[in-house]
């Protein structure tokens, strides 16, 4: 005789179980899309160095994270600030200060003139 299952006993009811999970996907999607949103402001500050630096994407991406590790301003948040500030909108200046002298250490020096006068 099988006394687990009785007449008496209803099934257990799957939709909590349901409900959890569609709340557990649901919060996981709104972390994904806040992650590619952050990834697209990154990778656009990332350009931005690279044009103020001429240097490669992955050394535009090292100077935000010195600059994020020298504010202590996280580095989608130092993205944004260099975003804003192509947009005409002024850095906070630990971040300006911060960039000026990561730049200013990263950047290459322009190569010297050819001495006046040498036309060959």
């Amino acid at each position: 005789m099988d006394f687990a299952a009785t007449p008496d006993t209803p099934p257990p009811d799957p939709a909590p179980a349901a409900d959890r999970e569609v709340r557990r996907l649901e919060t996981e999607v709104a972390q994904l899309h806040e992650a590619v949103a952050s990834h697209a402001v990154v990778d656009q500050a990332i350009g931005v160095v690279v044009a103020l630096a001429k240097t490669t994407p992955a050394d535009g991406f090292q100077v935000l994270r010195e600059i994020s590790q020298h504010t202590n301003v996280k580095l989608r948040a130092v993205a944004g600030h260099l975003i804003a500030w192509t947009q005409g909108r002024p850095l906070p200046p630990d971040v300006a200060q911060a960039l000026d002298a990561v730049l200013r250490r990263v950047t290459p020096h322009p190569p010297e003139a050819d001495p006046p006068g040498d036309t060959e």
